[in-house]
């Protein structure tokens, strides 16, 4: 009689504990719980369809392939998207380009409108090689396929403020880089010039580019924001993530305008391409066989990790 009176009484504790967790978890909480994660196999089969349009240079049947593919994608979701066209002057004369934006609202919101968002980036456009079949597979596959696969999550991730994913266009030079780059980019920072209001709405930018290489090491880039960079970089030490590492580099890509613009802006980026010798960049070497889901999957953990710092920071 007395011991079944303890047992009854320790399983009346357990029970009011248990109830007193899940009257703890707030709906807010809880949805939290349940995001998804960055799942790196879903990433890589949408880089394997875009590695099969083959080269997709600004202004080519090949570009307006990838568009199509990513509205697609961002349809299937219910996610809005927006195009941004505009006339680039390069060395093989005017080519039309369009940024594409695929815009999140914040947690409790129905638009993506509000007093500023979070803009993560990447460049869709492969490099205009005629020599041989450039098909992109890390530049710039890896980034347009890491963007579609990180919608998804942050669908479903009650985030603080919005978020816009940019695809840029015309990231890589027609001709030499000293001739003209960053089309995309720097047309999108001087659209959002015109509007001091509009330019100031743009709290930070988070740049992917090349972050599928089998061997992947990222560096902090010098042209970076320290503390957006210091925020990443904290998170890969936390999920003890070796890819990122400490030395550093300078790289001239799409984060400058915004940089220029007094944005803050990190770029993440593995130029070396598998190594110091950068011997699979821009070449016919840019394949499956050489980029990784891994890769991919270390950069989304790494940067969903980094968030909601970020987030507190910019909000």
């Amino acid at each position: 009689m007395e011991r079944t009176g303890v047992r009854a009484a320790l399983a009346l504790v357990v029970l009011l504990a248990g109830l007193a967790c899940v009257s703890a978890q707030t709906p807010d909480s809880a949805k939290e719980s349940q995001a998804p994660a960055f799942d790196s196999g879903r990433a890589f089969e949408h880089l394997k369809q875009l590695v099969a349009i083959g080269p997709r240079p600004a202004g080519s049947p090949g570009a307006q392939k990838t568009r199509d593919y990513i509205k697609a994608q961002m349809s299937a979701l219910g996610i809005q998207i927006t195009e941004q066209p505009f006339d680039a002057q390069t060395p093989g004369g005017t080519v039309k380009m369009v940024n594409v934006s695929a815009t999140i609202p914040a947690a409790g919101s129905s638009t993506g409108s509000g007093q500023g968002r979070l803009i993560i980036a990447g460049h869709y456009d492969t490099k205009l090689i005629e020599e041989f079949e450039f098909v992109g597979a890390n530049d710039a596959g890896s980034s347009t396929a890491f963007l579609i696969e990180l919608a998804r999550v942050l669908k479903d991730r009650r985030n603080a403020l919005p978020i816009e994913l940019l695809f840029l266009d015309g990231e890589e030079a027609i001709g030499e880089w000293a001739t003209g780059n960053t089309h995309g980019s720097r047309h999108y920072v001087l659209s959002a010039a015109t509007d001091a209001a509009s330019l100031k709405r743009i709290k930070a930018l988070i740049l992917v580019d090349m972050i599928a290489d089998t061997q992947l090491t990222i560096k902090r880039e010098e042209n970076s924001t320290p503390w957006l960079t210091d925020a990443i970089w904290s998170a890969a030490r936390k999920l003890n993530r070796p890819e990122f590492v400490e030395q550093s580099t300078i790289v001239e890509d799409d984060h400058l305008p915004f940089v220029r613009a007094g944005i803050p802006a990190v770029d993440l980026i593995d130029l070396e391409y598998p190594d110091a010798s950068m011997r699979y960049w821009h070449t016919a070497e840019d394949t499956l066989d050489h980029v990784s889901p891994q890769s991919l999957q270390a950069v989304g953990d790494v940067l969903l990790a980094a968030l909601p710092a970020i987030e507190l920071r910019v909000k």
